[in-house]
């Protein structure tokens, strides 16, 4: 029995290189290493759907999962300091890993490889800091001043406001029962200090991008050694090769649809600097940047990238018909990319019902503030994929569908 042990630890590792070096050739070679799912058509009957979306059945283990679940969402909650840079340095692995494994192929030593892919990325985004730090500094210092001047250029819609804020007080005034027109109390002036409020956390910040970098680079190095392991426990060939196929598919899946995506955002930005630069709006590069971030956040970043581009048009150019120009150019971009290029290009692969992308955006930032909106959409496509490829969670992964 040792014997046979012993064996078939040795035989193990031998499996799963050969079970991974087929995998790879078949991505290479442009085949889908997916689990097969050919049973699974309309045409089986709902049998075979209950089969291949099968929902659980015994209240214990709808209530222990239940249970199981909110004890996660407060650990991450009250650990978000320590799980946010493991999130983000997850999800950045997923988006690099696809160059590591060329510079792997070209003979580059793997952790040579993940420091260089570290090394591009953290100097793409240090060029960026760099190039907007001064016009955005700019545009901080003016805020304090330009939002009087803003209101002074538009004081012509002050009586449609203050028309409107007497009927919402009215109805305040009967939802409350008092009967009567009540003001409204004047807000507490708060003084205006935006760099004040983003240099406050230099120190939080720089603690998270070490300890993100930090797990992004053992990740990239050594991250398949837990994959190995988890191969190497399973009782049969079968399962093993199941678990291959269906990491590769879940990784391969997952970087694509980041890599999209983010060459999707690059896009939006170039093409936001170019309206700018050329309906006159001052620091160009500033709003294509800014156009960049928020393209990550569906539905909400496109609506503050226009408030925030159309006081940008205002100041710049005046209250004329002209500054409304570079808000409906990039208006129309933005169409252009969300009614026909992303769907062209991500739909094939999956879709994700915009309901949960909107409750998906609420939840995360009441859970981690504005990183959890920055990284809300991305963790939701990547447990739509994740449930996708594993049975037992095809129906929550139906349920997310668009």
């Amino acid at each position: 029995m040792g014997r046979g042990m012993n064996d078939r630890g040795t035989e193990t590792p031998r499996i799963v290189a050969t079970i991974a070096r087929r995998l790879d050739e078949a991505v290479d070679a442009g085949r889908t290493p997916a689990i097969d799912r050919s049973a699974s058509g309309p045409a089986n009957g709902s049998a075979n759907t209950s089969e291949e979306m099968p929902l659980p059945t015994d209240p214990k283990t709808i209530f222990l999962g239940g249970l199981f679940i909110l004890a996660v969402l407060a650990a991450l909650y009250a650990a978000a300091e320590i799980v946010l840079p493991i999130v983000l340095a997850i999800i950045l692995k997923l988006l690099l890993q696809p160059f590591v494994r060329v510079f792997d192929r070209l003979g580059v030593p793997r952790g040579v490889g993940a420091a260089l892919a570290i090394a591009v990325l953290v100097t793409g985004i240090a060029g960026l800091v760099g190039a907007i730090a001064g016009p955005g500094a700019s545009w901080a210092g003016k805020l304090p001043s330009a939002i009087p001047e803003v209101q002074q250029r538009l004081a012509f819609l002050q009586g449609p406001l203050a028309t409107a804020q007497w009927v919402l007080q009215q109805l305040q005034g009967i939802i409350s029962g008092s009967g009567g027109s009540m003001p409204m109390p004047p807000a507490p002036a708060a003084r205006l200090n935006l760099l004040g409020a983003l240099f406050s956390g230099t120190a939080a910040f720089a603690t998270r991008l070490f300890t993100t970098l930090l797990v992004l680079f053992y990740l990239l190095v050594s991250g398949e050694t837990f994959l190995r392991r988890i191969v190497e426990i399973l009782p049969t060939f079968g399962n093993k090769r199941q678990a291959v196929e269906t990491s590769l598919h879940i990784e391969r899946d997952v970087s694509v649809y980041l890599i999209t995506v983010t060459l999707i955002n690059v896009t939006v930005g170039f093409c936001t600097l170019g309206v700018m630069w050329a309906c006159g709006v001052a620091n160009p590069l500033l709003w294509g940047v800014i156009a960049l971030v928020l393209n990550y956040v569906p539905i909400v970043g496109p609506m503050i990238a226009t408030v925030v581009f159309l006081m940008a048009s205002v100041l710049s150019l005046g209250v004329t018909w002209w500054a409304l120009l570079p808000v409906g150019l990039y208006f129309c971009v933005h169409v252009i990319e969300g009614e026909f290029v992303t769907p062209l290009l991500v739909a094939r692969r999956f879709t994700v019902n915009p309901v949960a992308v909107i409750l998906a955006l609420i939840f995360w930032y009441w859970m981690w503030g504005v990183p959890g909106v920055i990284l809300a959409v991305p963790m939701l496509a990547i447990i739509k994929i994740v449930c996708d490829d594993l049975r037992p969670f095809r129906a929550f992964g139906h349920l997310l569908e668009g």
